[in-house]
């Protein structure tokens, strides 16, 4: 400024108009330079992103190209990359001393960077997988399992999730395929079963919470996308749920439309039997057991049948028999067999029996103590053994109780004390009923059934249901009726109906050996034995040592049709058919009985008149 001062007072005019000049190109120049900064970083944005996207292309130019003919992966991968270019800030370093300097390569698997760009692969079928349709099996179908679910991590005390957490279920691993799916497990699954018939009828997989379906939450951090779903779901269980839910479900027939309903048995033939020795030595061969020789592989088919209940089947439970073949071969090895013997199979049998015979073993005990009152020997008037079994479990047995009868001049009713006493269920009541059916057609055609009878199970303080004890009650009430006793060494089951047949009953293996266990306990004495009906005789499959004895004759299996014939085993005398002249032979067991009820009706005649009223008859009680 010195200098400037001393100058001629031209000279700075002159240099004052310069300044002038100088500033105002300055102040152009920098009204210039934010537009110019603009243009120079907005080229510089195009040239990173041109040459992002020529890396970008780069790297997915072989992936697209590998799945030109998917459209929507192509789509799919285009869209990324557009996403990759614009975000491509992300992946460069800063510069440092002027250099731009690229990070080394990052672990993708952990990286937050590079996960918006992954894939969730929910469903793959890539190399290994089966050829053909999917066959998926699912063990344990809860909700998740079945449908798919939305997990969730913790990060800083919070609950997130992303597309990466979304987890398929069974029916994304089944789609296109089948489903197989445990009813009874899928019906205690909550939401399970309601979740599946709505993907079946919507005909698509929506992934949501049940806290989401059922309303109790409304917020929702993902909603994927449903997926077309085509697939057939075999639903397998018991009998009693199938039938259950066409009772009980309206929707269950309209989505279940195909019923195969499998037998438990399978008729029995020497081309069936040479199949069953085929599935032991399978069973065998899986389990790396020792052979089972010609005896054991008899002993084993015996065990089917008796399982079956019917000498004419075998069951085709296959995880009763592995059980049976695994059990025996463990007593063939523990008494150094080399292979699996009749022996080995009957001690497998008896070993089974033993471990769940607790109860069995308590009830022979009471009647063997005499503290429940069965006789098996002597005879006796309105007193006969009945026969019932008792299902614990898996595991079965028989066992006798006694039944008496009282009879009296009456009006013709017949009093069942259990139901009474309201221990008899509506099938023992009916059998009920039906025995005063066949009494009233038999003897009571032309005089008024003037009689009064009760029945009763001794000793029984639970429940009787059933009809299998009705032949035994009506051989009570008519040895009742025509003072005949019945020989106390015999039991007795079957069913009967009105003309006096007897009829096919359950369990007949189990109460023929109930019978004899405690016949034996007694010593058996060769008049013992029991009474069942014709038709059951095809399902004896009885103990080793039951046949033994009715080999030996110290035991005996009957086999009756009508009553009649019990009727002559049980008393010795014969029972009496009608003649032509319409009456029963004398001496005979039907005879006797119609001549004590013709004796009730003419004492209750003759009570009538004494007292000037009627006697009506009444049905059974």
């Amino acid at each position: 400024p010195e200098s400037f001062a001393m100058m001629p007072e031209a000279m700075q005019a002159e240099k004052q108009k310069q300044i002038a000049v100088l500033e105002q190109d300055l102040g152009e120049m920098l009204s210039k330079v934010p537009k110019s900064d603009k243009i120079r970083r907005q080229k510089l944005a195009e040239l990173n992103e041109d040459v992002a996207r020529r890396v970008v292309i780069a790297a997915l130019d072989d992936l697209a190209a590998a799945v030109a003919d998917l459209p929507h992966v192509v789509k799919y991968l285009e869209d990324a990359g557009a996403d990759l270019v614009r975000n491509i800030a992300i992946f460069v370093a800063g510069e440092q001393d002027g250099n731009a300097d690229i990070k080394p390569p990052a672990d993708t698997a952990r990286d937050p960077r590079f996960r918006r760009y992954m894939v969730n692969v929910v469903i793959s079928q890539g190399e290994g997988a089966p050829v053909g349709a999917p066959v998926v099996e699912e063990l344990n179908p809860v909700y998740g399992n079945l449908i798919g679910r939305i997990e969730h991590v913790a990060q800083m005390g919070n609950l997130v999730t992303d597309f990466l957490l979304i987890k398929p279920g069974a029916l994304h691993r089944a789609n296109g395929g089948t489903l197989i799916v445990d009813a009874r497990k899928l019906l205690l699954s909550p939401f399970a079963y309601e979740a599946l018939k709505r993907s079946l009828k919507a005909r698509e997989i929506r992934i949501e919470q049940p806290a989401e379906t059922s309303l109790v939450i409304t917020t929702q951090s993902l909603d994927p996308e449903p997926i077309p779903l085509d697939v057939k779901v075999i639903l397998i269980g018991e009998r009693d749920l199938y039938y259950l839910l066409s009772q009980n479900d309206p929707d269950f027939e309209g989505l279940f439309k195909v019923q195969a309903d499998f037998d438990d048995t399978i008729n029995r033939s020497p081309e069936i039997d040479l199949a069953y020795a085929r599935l032991i030595a399978s069973i065998v061969r899986t389990h790396n057991l020792s052979p089972v020789d010609a005896s054991g592989v008899a002993r084993i088919i015996e065990e089917g049948s008796r399982l079956a209940d019917d000498g004419d089947k075998l069951s085709i439970e296959i995880g009763r028999i592995s059980d049976l073949v695994r059990e025996a071969d463990y007593w063939s090895k523990k008494s150094g067999n080399s292979a699996i013997t009749r022996t080995d199979v009957a001690r497998a049998v008896l070993a089974g029996i033993q471990r769940a015979d607790r109860m069995r073993d308590r009830a022979q005990e009471t009647i063997d103590r005499g503290i429940v009152k069965v006789d098996v020997a002597g005879e006796k008037i309105g007193q006969i053994n009945g026969l019932a079994v008792l299902q614990l479990g898996r595991f079965a047995f028989g066992r006798p109780s006694r039944i008496t009868a009282r009879v009296r001049m009456g009006t013709g009713r017949v009093t069942d004390i259990e139901r009474e006493a309201k221990l008899s269920g509506p099938l023992h009541t009916k059998g009920m009923m039906i025995l005063w059916g066949f009494l009233a057609g038999r003897y009571a055609q032309d005089v008024p059934l003037a009689v009064a009878a009760s029945l009763v199970f001794e000793q029984s303080y639970g429940g009787v249901d059933g009809d299998s004890a009705s032949s035994t009650e009506l051989y009570a009430l008519l040895s009742a009726l025509a003072e005949v006793p019945i020989k106390q060494s015999f039991a007795v089951t079957g069913s009967v109906n009105q003309w006096g047949e007897v009829q096919a009953i359950g369990g007949v293996n189990e109460k023929v050996e109930g019978f004899f266990d405690v016949c034996r306990a007694r010593g058996l004495t060769g008049e013992q034995g029991v009474l069942i009906p014709q038709s059951n005789v095809q399902h004896l499959m009885l103990r080793e040592d039951v046949v033994e004895a009715v080999a030996n004759g110290t035991f005996a299996v009957y086999g009756v049709s009508t009553i009649d014939q019990g009727l002559e085993i049980l008393t010795g005398l014969p029972s009496g058919h009608r003649g032509a002249d319409g009456s029963f032979p004398d001496g005979s067991v039907n005879a006797r009985v119609e001549a004590r009820l013709r004796a009730f009706a003419e004492l209750s005649r003759s009570f009538s008149k004494g007292s000037g009223s009627n006697s009506n008859s009444s049905p059974t009680s």
